[in-house]
């Protein structure tokens, strides 16, 4: 019933309702500071490689290979678009991240990022991985603009599936900022609230990709792989090296395969 109920939507509609759901995943994940004053390291770097193989595998599966599909079927060369789009995808996370003020969890906040500020320890972290979540809202509201837009290689299940690995991989990024904080001194309240609060961005981004594709039809294809390439630039410039500062390498990668192969299934079985 739930399905039908929300296959008759619009595609701006489905695209705020699925980052809802994983701006909800993040809000849970920040929930855990109720729960532990503090989180095994290693558990939480398993849990960033986790989040890390999530979007690799979201970046192919679910944006890339459509990218290339719809360029064919618009008699365009196949790897225009996917390569245009992923190198304007990264290029905007390069500028965004050289601009917005931000801190990495694990740094001390001298090493801030972007323009410089006399902003909290708190707010620079939220920002980080707020920063995150912007590629991550883009790309679930890109792919229900495609199922919209009629793209064979696109389903709306595929792009529910896209929807709940975001959501899993929002889990860990609730509770890495949630629960340093509390750590630090801040209150259960407090710390819950920022956590939170990194995912509110997600919403914003899912309606803006949906109803840019649903009304510029032929920048699909560069959506898509827009999408990717912003995914993959926090992969490599956040995700992976925030999960590997304790050199618990191993472990990291670990969850990054796992992460990967569940998004995998996800897509496969489900798209």
């Amino acid at each position: 019933m739930f399905f039908e109920w929300f296959a008759g939507l619009n595609a701006i509609w489905q695209a705020l309702l699925a980052t809802c759901f994983t701006w909800f995943v993040t809000a849970l994940g920040a929930s855990v500071v109720f729960f532990f004053k503090d989180v095994n390291k290693r558990v939480l770097d398993a849990m960033l490689g986790f989040a890390a193989g999530v979007m690799i595998a979201a970046s192919f599966w679910s944006l890339l290979a459509p990218s290339i599909e719809m360029a064919e079927e618009m008699s365009m060369p196949s790897w225009l678009p996917a390569s245009v789009g992923f190198i304007l995808g990264g290029l905007f996370l390069w500028g965004v991240d050289k601009i917005l003020p931000h801190l990495h969890m694990g740094f001390p906040i001298e090493e801030a990022e972007g323009i410089k500020t006399h902003w909290q320890r708190s707010v620079l972290l939220v920002l980080a991985i707020t920063l995150h979540n912007i590629p991550e809202g883009l790309a679930v509201g890109v792919a229900f603009g495609a199922v919209h837009a009629g793209l064979p290689s696109a389903s709306l299940a595929g792009a529910i599936a896209l929807a709940i690995g975001i959501g899993l991989q929002n889990f860990p990024e609730g509770t890495s900022v949630a629960v340093p904080l509390h750590r630090a001194g801040m209150s259960h309240g407090k710390s819950f609230w920022y956590g939170q609060l990194s995912g509110v961005v997600e919403p914003i981004a899912g309606v803006l990709g949906a109803a840019a594709v649903i009304f510029i039809k032929p920048l699909l294809p560069y959506a898509l792989a827009f999408a990717a390439g912003a995914m993959i630039y926090v992969v490599i410039e956040e995700l992976i090296p925030e999960s590997q500062l304790e050199k618990e390498i191993h472990i990291a990668t670990g969850g990054a395969m796992l992460g990967f192969v569940i998004m995998m299934i996800l897509d496969v079985a489900l798209g």
